[in-house]
């Protein structure tokens, strides 16, 4: 359709997330057509090594190369705008931005901004040791003036054990540690929690307390938009009721 951009998702971190993200952009756009809804290339790429491995450990096989050769392969297949669905490959977020002449989309700031409009101040991070350690999402929140809070050392070991041991490995996530690590947020004085790992976005929506925002929905949220698809009017607020 005239003024619509293809969108090129980079995918496979982790697959299921992808798919999520795919479910996620043809639920949001307002289509009563086939003709209607977004074209999108998927490249999904599991073989890209581990973000957060890598993060913690230079020694560990750089992700870069596959991102780089992947996002330029989507550029050259037609695509206007580009995503990637995990958050921790963010950390190459400015070497992948510069290796295309399209928009890369930049799920952390996106979803700052989200928060911010929402009127969030305090906001609870539920993400990868890697993004944690690096500060990503703490830099994208306080870049529009929200505070950060990280879970302790021990809640963070659970987020990590619900991403790894659990999604990742195909299993259901633990409601129980998700509850204990948004618990602890809240408690800490939090007015929202971000659930800041596309893997936790396959988190059972009834385990999710009030005041929850995924960022692959902002992502998908962005990317209707930015391809020049129309948003559904439910879609305007992405803060769980």
């Amino acid at each position: 359709m005239p003024g619509r951009k293809t969108l090129g998702i980079i995918g496979g971190m982790g697959p299921m997330a992808t798919a999520c993200l795919l479910q996620l952009i043809i639920e949001m756009t307002e289509a009563r057509t086939d003709q209607e809804h977004l074209d999108v290339i998927v490249f999904n790429r599991p073989a890209v090594p581990d973000r957060t491995a890598y993060i913690l450990d230079r020694s560990k096989p750089s992700p870069l190369p596959v991102l780089t050769e992947t996002a330029r392969t989507l550029e050259g297949l037609g695509a206007g705008v580009l995503c990637a669905p995990c958050v921790t490959s963010h950390y190459f977020y400015g070497e992948l931005s510069a290796c295309v002449g399209v928009p890369f989309v930049n799920m952390l700031a996106e979803t700052a901004a989200e928060l911010h409009r929402a009127g969030k101040r305090k906001v609870g991070i539920m993400a990868t040791t890697g993004t944690v350690r690096t500060g990503l999402l703490q830099g994208a929140l306080e870049a529009v003036g929200l505070e950060a809070r990280a879970p302790s050392e021990v809640c963070q070991e659970l987020v990590m054990s619900i991403i790894y041991e659990e999604i990742k490995a195909g299993k259901a996530a633990s409601r129980g540690k998700f509850e204990r690590v948004a618990g602890e947020l809240f408690e800490a004085g939090c007015d929202s929690v971000v659930l800041g790992c596309t893997e936790l976005s396959l988190v059972e929506k009834d385990v999710l307390p009030a005041g929850c925002m995924d960022a692959l929905k902002v992502l998908a949220k962005r990317c209707v938009q930015l391809c020049g698809g129309k948003l559904k009017a439910e879609y305007e607020s992405l803060l769980s009721p």
